[in-house]
């Protein structure tokens, strides 16, 4: 029933709109520009500039239907336009939702950094128009989010990159906020965590926002399985009405906590120090073969094959010769290295 209706009102729109250089000029319009990309064979300029005409005809056709009101400004009917936009592109994804008196559209148009957007629609001066638009890296998705406590409509954007072979995926996060006749964001992802956030899963429920990750911490290696993996859950301060950590928890904690003592055992051995080399090797044999040029090695490391490890293989050198450390959980939790020794060819 609602295709129905979308088709009867495109079809109205098409027959009582007085503009000549209507939907179907504008539709072609982009058509022409996504087969000059096309014939183009991925030569042609992938900054955001180049996308400039291409965004502008989907806000004048999201605009002019905000404008026209009634069926035309309806999520079912604008979804169903946009969406013959995106296969005109082929490789474009648009979708729109309503957020209070809001139009938000999350635009996916290539993989190129700074050319998705997501793009805010309403009345300014009481006529409907593009009020604010956001540029980040990755794939955007919006989720409308519960008023501020002025009652201010509010969103959250989330930026996705693409997914690795691990299946996880960088994201950043942002609550943006109606000011006025502006939007601005009020909290990001990247208030905590300045360097990036690496997220296995995550999740945006009502007022929860879940987080799955991997923490950024000495001696964690890109790529490896079984590293520590935290989960924090953000709601929503009735005060500022931003967004708060209200728990965390960790996964397989005891990586961290072994890389911790690893750290400590090459510090110990550049300084020489052998109060704390004895505390972290408690056989003399093995601290007299240890030698002071030991440095960490990039490598995963070499469980047991439990679940939680007693027993670690950590990849070192010395001299340009590999070395492998093995270190042993004893009791509370700490590990301790109990065999080393060059890894002979």
């Amino acid at each position: 029933m609602l295709a129905g209706l979308a088709m009867l009102g495109s079809a109205a729109l098409l027959t009582d709109r007085l503009d000549a250089a209507g939907p179907v000029d504008r539709l072609d319009q982009f058509r022409m520009l996504a087969r000059a990309r096309s014939l183009a064979n991925g030569a042609a300029d992938s900054s955001p500039d180049a996308y400039r005409e291409m965004y502008a005809l989907l806000d004048e056709e999201i605009v002019e239907s905000l404008g026209t009101g009634g069926l035309y400004a309806s999520i079912g009917f604008l979804q169903d336009r946009l969406d013959a936009f995106g296969e005109a592109w082929g490789a474009a994804a648009v979708d729109v939702v309503r957020v209070g008196r809001l139009m938000v559209g999350a635009f996916q148009m290539s993989d190129a950094p700074g050319v998705n957007s997501v793009r805010v629609y309403g009345r300014l001066g009481g006529e409907a128009a593009l009020l604010t638009t956001l540029s980040r890296e990755g794939r955007p998705t919006v989720y409308p989010w519960a008023p501020a406590p002025s009652g201010a409509a509010q969103f959250v954007a989330a930026w996705e990159g693409a997914t690795t072979g691990r299946g996880i995926r960088a994201l950043r996060l942002d609550l943006v906020r109606q000011q006025g006749d502006d939007l601005r964001v009020v909290w990001s992802s990247t208030d905590l965590f300045p360097e990036g956030l690496t997220v296995r899963t995550y999740s945006v429920r009502g007022d929860e926002i879940r987080v799955r990750y991997e923490p950024d911490y000495p001696g964690r290696t890109p790529g490896c399985e079984g590293q520590t993996e935290a989960e924090d859950v953000f709601r929503t301060s009735p005060q500022s009405g931003t967004l708060v950590r209200r728990s965390t928890r960790e996964l397989n904690g005891w990586h961290r906590e072994l890389r911790a003592t690893v750290a400590q055992l090459f510090d110990a051995l550049a300084a020489r120090d052998e109060a704390s080399l004895a505390k972290l090797v408690a056989d003399a044999q093995i601290r007299r073969r240890l030698p002071s040029t030991l440095r960490p090695d990039t490598a995963c490391d070499a469980t047991d094959g439990t679940a939680n490890p007693q027993s670690v293989s950590v990849a070192a050198t010395a001299a340009h010769t590999p070395w492998s450390l093995t270190f042993q959980r004893g009791g509370g939790a700490r590990w301790r290295l109990i065999a080393a020794g060059p890894v002979l060819p």
